[in-house]
């Protein structure tokens, strides 16, 4: 299943590949550099957050040393903001690190192609998560096989393999990795989920990855059409939303265009509830007096004349 998935891969040359040391990611790295000699380059994002975290990348350098891939490790300061989790905290300082390589360190003619190693387990453990927290289709579409950030193409070309089957893979190449101490630690839980509950899973479908990973998929699908109507509807409000033109749109069609618009324009996000009470009080917005300043995702949205506005206090000061 994991030579059928790296055979598959059609990314451009040269590739690079994210590159902590652990199993998934070394089962990548070495299927990669293998297919194409001397076209793969990896990157090694030092987070500082452990104390092992120095050895994790001595490993990486002896181990990309030993292929013959070149290596960039990016050292960066992972800590999460207050009411953000530490996990998207590093998610989102990986991406940067990986961006800011791109520019300073490969140039023109580098990899504008990148590959990450999460694999069927880690779209399963994502979904569950969502389900969890009440997510709606973003959340419920889970992480996407390919999307493009900040002028680079990121892959996930292993959604479709289970977890063991890498190691298997390695196991039978007499490869090493190294592993994560935090993926034992029961405080987080994505781990326990990967502990306690796809055992369960297993158990009772068999199936369940592939399953689990048809329904992220229309998930996706339907997102993207919710993503078009919202693109439709912000060209009639304009940008930022006019509110006359809101309240011409049905509350479901509001609530999917202030969606997108607060994504796209302010990378912010509201709860059910913040945006319930943001659709009632546009509802409300009737006479040129009313007031609108609402606590919505990491920001505030305001009422500025006939216009919907968002602004960030602590970005302003």
């Amino acid at each position: 299943m994991f030579t059928e998935a790296i055979a598959a891969f059609a990314p451009r040359l040269p590739l690079a590949v994210a590159y902590s040391g652990g199993a998934d990611s070394s089962a990548l790295l070495r299927a990669c550099a293998a297919r194409w000699p001397g076209q793969v380059h990896a990157v090694h994002v030092h987070h500082g957050l452990q104390a092992a975290a120095d050895g994790f990348e001595a490993h990486c350098r002896s181990t990309c040393a030993a292929l013959g891939v070149p290596l960039v490790v990016a050292h960066v300061q992972a800590r999460h903001a207050r009411g953000q989790s530490p996990e998207d905290a590093a998610r989102r300082a990986r991406y940067a690190a990986i961006a800011e390589v791109a520019l300073r360190e490969w140039g023109d003619g580098g990899p504008r192609d990148v590959a990450l190693a999460q694999h069927a387990d880690d779209q399963v453990e994502t979904i569950v998560l969502a389900l969890s927290r009440g997510a709606g289709l973003p959340g419920l579409a889970a992480m996407p096989a390919q999307w493009e950030q900040g002028g680079l193409r990121f892959h996930r070309p292993l959604l479709q393999v289970p977890g063991a089957a890498l190691r298997a893979w390695l196991a039978a190449q007499g490869a090493a990795w190294i592993e994560d101490p935090s993926n034992a630690d029961t405080a987080y839980l994505r781990n326990r989920i990967r502990a306690e509950l796809l055992p369960v899973l297993e158990r009772l479908f068999p199936a369940f990855r592939s399953t689990f990973a048809r329904s992220a998929a229309h998930a996706a699908e339907a997102q993207q059409l919710l993503r078009g109507l919202a693109d439709q509807d912000l060209q009639a409000t304009g940008i930022p939303p006019a509110i006359a033109a809101l309240q011409a749109l049905p509350r479901a069609r509001q609530a999917n265009a202030l969606r997108h618009w607060l994504a796209e324009a302010h990378g912010t996000a509201p709860s059910a509830v913040q945006l319930a009470e943001l659709l009632d009080q546009i509802d409300a917005c009737r006479t040129r007096g009313h007031r609108l300043h609402l606590k919505v995702g990491a920001g505030f949205v305001r009422r500025s004349g006939a216009l919907l506005g968002w602004y960030n206090p602590a970005l302003s000061s």
